[in-house]
This record gives structure tokens, C-alpha cells and sequence, in this order.
């Protein structure tokens, strides 16, 4: 509990109190003042403090749409002078966004002059441009002059203002919202109003029906397409909570030659044009996505980024999805529909609650709307028929007013008329008496009195007043059908597949190149797929010459194998250039010196490879799995102690067999698929030795026999067709190859 300290050192007034107890409470005002007087809209009129007041400022201005401008200065000087007392800066700037036609699906204010622009561009000063309302801002405010709504005191005492709008308008959904308050936000898209009004009209007759058979989705100022599911749109509207993926409009527009270019004509809600296209300038200057030649912006009043591939032949599915991926060519845009409702305590509400909490709060409109007019029909009545009894006795009337010092007085007691019928008939001027006719007051009588009845049978039916608010909606319907300019649907609701992952040819310009690595580990690629068998033509260090040389890609994944039975992958395109000697390829890797290299070639060459060690213990491997994501490589073999990865050959889906020999020069076949199939480990003994090892393996179409180079210049090549009599079972130890096989005792 605080205590009072006044002693007589100490100033009156100060308390002793815990400071975090103390900053507690103080922060929690600051909070509540954030959300319910800053950041969260209100369900009823969707409106911030901030916005109502602008638009109530305007109002107040006479500056309705058929009037004229006035500048902003006049308004944000009004509004924080009157309403606002915050910088008038934030003030103007909440006005700039009422009045933008791509932040807001229907704009309320009407600007003259330079507002902004979807690439960025600031607004001019407040002294420079002018503004009036819009008629989306009339209807919004609708019935303020009915009391409608409550009103309470300015922050300095000296004016009213409404605590909010009565308007049909459905400005909540319709404009969207968003805000950053303590420890809470709100993110609302722009909907649109024909749609609501549909769902609207349709909860009136059903509370239970289904708003999401009127309402598609979002409808966003500057177009564009949802490609989310309509699982997915209907879940995030039933829990107030969730995403929706936009994309930009796009179109292809086709060449003379056959050439192409892709057009976006609507970029995403929220995206600045001008950071878009920087965005996209920064990919192909990059050469992340080298498919994407160039990028123009020829937009006047309507977007229009033209796209120019690198290439005819390009993909134009595989380059958009790029630039999905890439930029800003498709957001997300979060729904967090948290509002406050009539209490003024803020919760996330579905779509249906929102809406309903709208349609109870217009209900309530039309009560106080009719109440307020049965009020004036009473007023009126009343005047009436005091003019009523003064046309029937006029003569002694105006005898009264002039010879009677207190005319109201005796009138009152003569005629029995009330304070207020005296007054009325004493404030007349004589002008108004030529008027005063017996029928004309009792037709305005009989009006009012059926208006009246009216009135109240409307009161006192719910089924009366469901049928005005329908009548009402419709109303509000029509000005904004689908049909009209403002409300034409703006957004397509258009389902499409998640953007797939980039083809490595979208990322890299595919150039043919070979591959050459030399005995001592130096690699290099030459531009251009050259005479493979010019290799040994090439400049190398002093005695080191060329051990791997294979045409590849730019885009291609590069396999090395070591003896070790580690994996390493290189990128083709990452390789040093064909000038020099090239550079150690360990420099790329971690390779020990000491630790020979088996194998290089790409690795799409083939779905499979064929895995042998030295001491003839084998197995087939996927190629993809034998991919390494890191410098020290991935291990696939584990050689038994003593031996080592030997050979690493590609397997042809056509091949059906295997062929094996030894350093004993014993040649051994067997079918292919007694050969296990593994990610990693020692795999099967291919074939039996009693000395040495294996010397080569490789796989082959057993109808087709094995063939092999004859040497010498000649080129001639040997066949070996029937291999019947070398054919056993797995393991075996095999016979002495066909006669005219290599000395070396390798195949190719």
C-alpha cells in the first residue's frame, strides 16, 4: 500500500511506492490507450480514432464530392486543433492513405494534386494539395444527424465528436486494416463490397448461413491473384487467422521470330513498383537467374513491367516461378481480424462473426434512426396544431398580440396551447400568415401522423425491420455492384501449385564445357566441348599429365570419387577457366595428398553407379545418393582394411549383367541383379580370388557380348559375343578371358 509521506521534510503530495508495481500500472494505461485508441479498428465502422476524426473534420467543412476542394492544410489543422492532438505530420498521413486508390479498395477521401504512387513516391506537402470527400465517406456516415450514434466531448471540452460512424457501408472488411498495438495487431485485406453485402443480406434472413458463398476472398486495390485452395481461404475466415498468397497478373506476349515477353500488368497489394522492379534489376545483375535477360518498366497510369528472357527457348512457367521465389512477385498477406467489438474490447473474429457484429450494430442504427425521427414527427405535430388553433381564431390572435403587454401568457391560458405552440405562433412572421391555411396544416398532420404509425409498427416488428435492412443493404448494393466501375472485382481467386524449386539451369547459364583433371589433382574446364582426345596436347606442370576428361554442362553436379570410398561434389560452373595449368582441386575439397582420386564425371550421367574395391567386395549406388552438401564430402563405400575404392563406373539401364576380372587375369560374368543395391557400406564379393585383387569391373548387355580396342593405330576393335562359357553365379572365381583380351586387364 502506498504510503503518504508529509513529514515535515518531505514535499507534500509525493507517494512511496514499489517501482515496478508503479511502472506496471502506468504501462498497462499506455497499452490500453494503444489498442483501443490508436491501432485496432472498430468492428461497427471500421475506423480508427485518427481516421474518424479526419473524415468527421471534412464533414464538419461542408467539403462533400460535389463541393470544392480545400487544401489538407485546412483539414489536419482543424483536425488536431479540434479532435487530435497528435503531430501534424501522422495526421496527413493517414489522410494521403484514405485518399490513394491502391491502398485503399474504396477510397473515402477525394484528393487534387499529388498524392503518392504505387512505386514509393511521398506525397507533396499538405500546403500543396486539396481534398473533399468521397461518396464511399458519405454513405459511411450516414445518419450522423439522427443520433444515430453517440457523441462525446473533444479532448479539450469544447466541441462534440461521434464515437463512431452509422453508415451501411461495410468499410471494415470492404478497406481492410492494419496496426501494431502492445502485445496485439491487426493485418485486414480489402474485400469486396458487393460481396459483403450479399453475405450481409443473407445473415439477415439466416443467421446460420453460409457468408462464404458470397464472399470469395480478398479483392485488392491493385488486382492481382489468391492462388491459395479454397480449404485453405475458408479456414483462415473461420478462425480469423491465416495467410493468403498473392501473385501478380501476368500475361505473354509473343514476338515477331518467334520471340516472346512476359507483361505484368498488377503487382501484389502492398508491393512498391519501383523496389519490385529494383528487386528483379538485382537478379540478373547478380546472375541469379540468368534465364532473365532484362526487365523495362513502361507504366503510365495502368503497371506494366515487361520481362525479356535470355532466350526464346526458355521456359516461361520456369523463369516466372523464379521470380515468384525470388521477389516480391508473390507475398503473403496475414489475416489477423482483430478488432474491437461493441464493448470496445479487442478479439479476433471470423469472417461471419465480423460481419454479423456489423449487421447488429446497423439494427441498432435503424432503432435510433427511427426513434430520432419519431421525435422530430412529435415536434412537429405538435407545431401544428398550435397553428392549427391560431388559423382558426387568427383575429383574436393578432388582437392578442397587439394589445397585450404579455401575449404568450394569455394565449396559453385562451387556447391551451403549449409553451412551445406560443412561441412558434409568436415568432410567425407576417409573410408566413398568406400560408396558414386549415387544409395545408391538416395534410402535413395526416403525412406525419401515417409516417408515425409507420414508424412505430416498425419499432415494434423484428420482421419489419429485417425486411428495411435488406431494403437498406440492396440499396447500398446497387452503388456498388459488381457491375459498376468501384466495385467490379478486382482480384481473382485462382488456385495454383506452390512455386517449384528452381531447376539449377534457371540459376545458372547453361555453357558446354570440358572437364579435364590431371594425374596430380590440377583441374580445369575449357569452353566449349573440344576433342576429347587433344587432351594430352594440353599444357601441364612438369610430369603430371591429364587422368579425366569428359564433355559436361555449366549446370552440372560434378562426382569425385576417392579411394577412401568419400564422395565430394563439384560445381561445373564454379570450376577455375582452361587458361593454365587450372588450380589443385583438394584446394576445393577436403581431400587428403595422400588419398588418390578413382573417379570424376557428372553426376546426371547416370541414375546409377557401379562401386567396386580392390579386393572385389562391390555394390550399386543411386547417384543422388552419393551427392555431398559440404567441403568434406560424404561417405558411400567403406573399404575393408587393406583396400580401397577402385572402381566407380556408370550403369546403363539397358546393361543386365556384370563383368569382373583379377589381377590373376580370370574373367568372371553374372547377372546384374545379384548385385545388392545400397546407399553405403562394403556390398558382395563380385568374384573369389586366391591372390591379388580385382583389376577392372564394368557393366554390360550380355547379348551384345564385351568388346574391346585391338591397339595400335589401327583402331580396329574385338568382340566377344557368346560369353556363355564365363558366365557362373556370383562369387565364383572365373576363367582366363578371351583371347586377344588386354594385357592390362581392363576393359575400356
Amino acid at each position: 500500500m502506498a504510503t503518504d509521506l508529509t513529514g515535515p521534510d518531505t514535499p507534500i503530495g509525493i507517494l512511496d511506492a514499489p517501482f515496478d508495481s508503479a511502472l506496471s500500472e502506468r504501462y498497462l494505461v499506455y497499452a490500453l490507450s494503444t489498442i483501443t485508441a490508436r491501432s485496432l479498428p472498430d468492428v461497427r465502422d471500421g475506423l480508427k480514432p485518427v481516421h474518424r476524426r479526419l473524415l468527421w473534420a471534412m464533414r464538419l467543412l461542408r467539403l462533400d464530392p460535389n463541393a470544392g476542394y480545400k487544401k489538407c492544410a485546412r483539414v489536419v489543422g482543424d483536425v488536431i486543433g479540434k479532435y487530435h492532438p497528435h503531430g501534424d505530420q501522422s495526421v496527413y498521413d493517414a489522410m494521403v492513405r484514405l485518399a490513394q486508390d491502391f491502398a485503399l479498395r474504396y477510397p473515402l477521401v477525394d484528393g487534387q494534386g499529388n498524392f503518392g504512387n504505387i512505386d514509393g513516391d511521398n506525397a507533396a506537402a499538405y500546403r500543396y494539395t486539396e481534398a473533399r470527400l468521397t461518396q464511399v465517406a458519405i454513405d459511411l456516415m450516414d445518419g450522423l444527424d439522427e443520433q444515430a450514434v453517440d457523441y462525446r466531448p473533444t479532448y479539450n471540452g469544447e466541441e462534440q465528436e461521434p464515437e463512431l460512424f452509422p453508415g451501411l457501408f461495410p468499410n471494415l472488411l470492404a478497406n481492410g486494416a492494419s496496426g501494431i498495438a502492445v502485445g496485439m495487431a491487426t493485418s485486414i485485406p480489402p474485400h469486396n463490397a458487393a460481396e459483403l453485402l450479399d453475405a450481409a443480406i443473407a445473415l439477415v434472413d439466416d443467421a446460420e448461413a453460409d457468408v462464404l458463398s458470397h464472399v470469395k476472398g480478398p479483392d485488392f486495390p491493385t488486382g492481382g491473384l489468391v492462388v491459395d485452395p479454397a480449404a485453405v481461404i475458408a479456414e483462415s475466415y473461420r478462425t480469423g487467422r491465416g495467410s493468403f498468397r498473392v501473385r501478380a497478373r501476368w500475361t505473354v506476349e509473343k514476338e515477331k521470330g518467334g520471340g516472346w515477353q512476359a507483361v505484368i500488368s498488377e503487382v501484389p497489394y502492398g508491393v512498391q513498383k519501383g523496389k519490385l522492379i529494383e528487386q528483379i534489376a538485382a537478379l540478373i545483375n547478380d546472375r541469379k537467374l540468368p534465364i532473365l535477360a532484362d526487365v523495362r518498366d513502361e507504366s503510365d497510369e495502368a503497371v506494366r513491367i515487361v520481362l525479356e528472357p535470355r532466350s526464346r527457348t526458355v521456359d516461361v512457367s520456369v523463369m516466372m516461378d523464379g521470380l515468384f521465389r525470388l521477389t516480391e512477385l508473390e507475398t503473403r498477406f496475414s489475416l489477423n481480424l482483430n478488432v474491437l467489438d461493441k464493448d470496445r474490447t479487442p478479439r479476433v473474429m471470423s469472417l461471419k462473426e465480423a460481419l454479423a457484429a456489423w449487421i447488429e450494430h446497423q439494427f441498432v442504427v435503424l432503432e435510433r434512426r427511427t426513434r430520432h425521427r419519431l421525435d422530430r414527427i412529435a415536434d412537429r405535430v405538435e407545431l401544428l396544431d398550435g397553428y392549427l388553433i391560431a388559423y382558426l381564431n387568427l383575429d383574436r390572435v393578432i388582437e392578442i398580440i397587439r394589445t397585450e403587454d404579455e401575449p404568450k401568457a394569455v394565449m396559453i391560458a385562451e387556447f391551451g396551447l403549449t409553451d412551445r405552440q406560443a412561441e412558434a405562433i409568436l415568432n410567425m412572421r407576417l409573410r408566413s400568415l398568406r400560408k396558414l391555411e386549415e387544409f395545408e396544416i391538416r395534410k402535413e398532420r395526416d403525412t406525419l401522423d401515417k409516417e408515425r404509425a409507420e414508424l412505430s409498427a416498425l419499432l415494434d416488428s423484428p420482421a419489419r425491420q429485417k425486411t428495411r435492412m435488406k431494403r437498406d443493404l440492396k440499396r447500398i448494393r446497387d452503388r456498388y455492384g459488381l457491375d459498376t466501375a468501384l466495385g467490379a472485382r478486382r482480384t481473382t481467386i485462382e488456385e495454383a501449385a506452390p512455386t517449384r524449386d528452381l531447376p539449377l539451369e534457371a540459376m545458372i547459364e547453361r555453357e558446354p564445357i570440358t572437364v579435364i583433371l590431371s594425374q596430380r589433382g590440377w583441374i580445369r574446364a575449357m569452353k566449349g566441348h573440344g576433342d576429347l582426345a587433344s587432351a594430352d596436347t594440353l599444357k601441364f606442370k612438369e610430369g603430371d599429365g591429364p587422368a579425366f576428361a569428359f564433355h559436361a554442362q555449366t549446370t552440372d553436379k560434378l562426382l569425385l570419387a576417392a579411394e577412401n570410398g568419400r564422395f565430394y561434389t563439384l560445381a561445373a560452373d564454379k570450376l577455375p577457366g582452361g587458361r593454365g595449368f587450372g588450380e589443385p582441386v583438394r584446394a576445393m575439397i577436403d581431400l587428403d595428398g595422400a588419398t588418390g582420386v578413382v573417379s570424376l564425371l557428372p553426376a546426371a550421367r547416370s541414375a546409377k553407379l557401379l562401386l567396386v574395391a580392390s579386393d572385389g567386395r562391390g555394390f550399386v549406388v543411386p547417384a543422388a545418393e552419393t551427392l555431398a552438401e559440404t567441403r568434406k564430402g560424404k561417405t558411400v563405400m567403406t573399404p575393408r582394411p587393406g583396400a580401397k575404392l577402385k572402381i566407380v563406373r556408370p550403369i546403363d539401364p539397358a546393361h543386365d549383367y556384370v563383368a569382373a576380372i583379377g589381377d590373376n587375369r580370370k574373367m568372371l560374368v553374372f547377372p546384374l541383379n545379384e548385385l545388392v543395391e545400397m546407399t553405403r557400406g562394403q556390398g558382395l564379393q563380385l568374384q573369389r580370388y586366391h591372390d591379388g585383387g580385382l583389376s577392372d569391373a564394368m557393366t554390360f548387355v550380355f547379348s551384345e557380348g564385351i568388346s574391346w580396342a585391338m591397339g595400335g593405330e589401327t583402331g580396329r576393335t574385338r568382340t566377344e559375343a557368346d560369353l556363355s562359357p564365363w558366365r557362373a553365379a556370383r562369387g565364383a572365381a572365373g576363367r582366363m578371358p578371351p583371347t586377344g583380351f588386354p594385357r592390362d586387364n581392363r576393359f575400356a
